[in-house]
């Protein structure tokens, strides 16, 4: 269980004590100044440093330091419950039957308001479209909590170390013929200060990033 993870202090007690059992927490600990890794050490969880800012770096560096065959990825600020986790698996292998390669994202369903701000959906609605028409998908959420086999995603080369790194995973899973799916998770407002969604200098960094990954990622 990767939780890429920059200043969560304050979120990462209620999301570690959610962690359903046979999962192995790993946060990875961006560069935090507010005693993350001390307050997720506490916690029960391993913690992977990644000194080198951006969302895809401590992905990956999550990815590298993890042992199980399936990984799953969620953020770890409180908006997506650990609970849910088992579910994705189970869909996971349901997609996966038979050894083809598969990827299961979790479909945001805001249960609160103010959970997922009006010029977060929007991005992420355009940028779904775009993904869609590019790689013959049919996603309505480019949402950050996933699983996937753990060698299957090494093997896709992701290069990117910013917030284009969940795009580019469905985008080259798409185009390896990967069978990606989604499931509807519960999408609660964030524990703390937003750095991407919760803003808008935050989102327009993030589509940013995205649209950059759609335009070098060859058709």
């Amino acid at each position: 269980m990767i939780l890429p993870c920059l200043n969560e202090a304050e979120a990462l007690p209620w999301v570690l004590s959610r962690m359903p059992a046979g999962f192995r927490p790993l946060v990875v600990d961006n560069a935090s100044t507010d005693g993350s890794a001390r307050v997720a050490a506490d916690h029960g969880a391993d913690v992977v440093p990644a000194a080198t800012r951006g969302f895809g770096a401590a992905c990956h560096a999550g990815l590298l330091a993890a042992t199980a065959e399936t990984v799953c990825v969620m953020d770890a600020d409180a908006s997506l419950d650990p609970a849910e986790l088992p579910r994705m698996v189970a869909e996971l292998h349901r997609l996966g039957a038979g050894g083809a390669p598969a990827l299961v994202l979790g479909r945001r369903r805001p249960a609160a308001r103010g959970a997922w701000p009006p010029h977060a959906r929007l991005g992420n609605a355009v940028l779904a479209r775009s993904l869609n028409r590019r790689a013959g998908t049919r996603l309505h959420d480019l949402g950050p909590m996933r699983a996937a086999p753990r060698a299957d995603l090494l093997a896709l080369g992701l290069a990117d170390r910013r917030f284009g790194y969940p795009l580019e995973m469905v985008l080259r899973a798409a185009r390896a013929g990967w069978r990606i799916g989604e499931l509807e998770v519960a999408y609660l407002p964030r524990t703390g200060r937003s750095k991407v969604t919760g803003t808008v200098g935050g989102t327009v960094r993030a589509v940013r990033d995205m649209r950059r990954v759609l335009a070098e990622v060859a058709p």
